[in-house]
């Protein structure tokens, strides 16, 4: 046996190993030095995109190694050889397809955990990436086969423009849906106001519509492409703690030096006894009118979130008005002056 005729036996066996090996190479170095790296990034995506890709690499560098070993057989037909091409290319199109659907799924999943608001949108979006993916694998492969997919691919974009025209609300519920829980404006458990007056807990944001628990306990639901273009204030951002701001009047005739001392006097001690303030606060106050019948000014407490502030109001209140009876401060009541003259006999 010549060595020409031992390469032609033993050289398509070579290439195919060659093939074999540089796959498992760079799985290794997926498995080992890319991994690391992705190890000391916050994000948790490239960690999914490498472990979903690291055996479907191996796949496809023997599928193309066998493409290549075969056509270096000199005892193989090349119809078959074409048609091994044409298997080859329909069979990496498939481990593309589901090798992309697996980081897709594991990206959705991975923000369903980390925004736990995106959580309800997670399987229906996954299912339309799938979707998606599969109809391009489609595509791919029916061109690969030699079939004209012009026509299809038209008909689908037809089909998807008249099923967009009929389902136009329900998508523009569904896209401020992904905006809401994307940008995240508002969050479930949030305490929120709309521009309408509208106040609650938010319970809920579904695919189509939030629902917001007021404090009477009523639901309200909101359509997403509502919320979405609505002015929301949001008392739990930048966070729940906030300002408690309270009014109050005296008489002209106060001291405001002994007024604005019993006055913060008065708000630390009821910070520290009521449920909801914030003790370490220090409160203080800012005079800021010459009213007809007294001079006003706000005390600024601070609770730890919103609704606190009802309870708070209320207790600060009844402490200040003892208070200031005790201390001989005046709360005047509305009064006006009104001067008489005699008509001249």
């Amino acid at each position: 046996m010549t060595i020409e005729e031992l390469w032609q036996m033993l050289g398509p066996i070579i290439i195919l190993l060659g093939f074999i090996a540089a796959g498992y190479v760079l799985r290794i170095v997926l498995n080992v030095y890319i991994t690391r790296l992705t190890r000391k990034t916050k994000t948790k995506i490239d960690d999914i995109i490498i472990d979903a890709i690291k055996t479907p690499i191996v796949v496809v560098f023997l599928i193309i190694g066998i493409n290549f070993a075969l056509a270096q057989t000199p005892f193989v037909p090349a119809v078959i050889i074409q048609y091994l091409l044409t298997i080859s290319h329909i069979l990496i199109v498939l481990v593309a397809a589901l090798t992309a659907t697996k980081v897709i799924t594991g990206i959705f999943k991975y923000y369903g955990t980390t925004r736990p608001n995106l959580k309800t949108l997670t399987p229906t979006l996954s299912k339309i990436m799938k979707f998606v993916v599969a109809f391009i694998a489609l595509v791919l492969i029916l061109d690969g086969l030699g079939i004209n997919v012009t026509a299809i691919v038209a008909g689908f974009g037809i089909a998807g423009l008249a099923i967009a025209f009929a389902l136009q609300g329900t998508l523009s519920e569904f896209f401020s849906g992904i905006y809401i829980m994307s940008d995240r404006p508002v969050r479930v458990g949030d305490y929120i106001e709309l521009d309408s007056g509208q106040k609650g807990y938010v319970v809920d944001i579904g695919w189509r519509s939030t629902k917001i628990r007021e404090l009477p306990n009523n639901m309200i639901v909101i359509p997403n492409s509502k919320l979405a273009g609505a002015i929301v204030t949001n008392y739990y951002l930048p966070e729940k703690e906030m300002a408690c701001l309270v009014q109050v009047g005296v008489s002209y005739d106060s001291d405001l030096e002994k007024v604005e001392r019993v006055t913060i006097d008065v708000g630390k001690q009821v910070l520290k006894r009521v449920n909801g303030g914030v003790p370490k606060f220090e409160p203080f106050i800012r005079y800021h009118t010459f009213s007809d019948f007294s001079i006003n000014f706000t005390v600024i407490l601070r609770v730890k979130e919103y609704v606190d502030k009802y309870l708070l109001t209320h207790e600060f209140i009844k402490e200040l008005h003892k208070r200031y009876k005790k201390e001989g401060i005046e709360i005047p009541y509305p009064i006006r002056t009104v001067y008489t003259r005699k008509a001249k006999s």
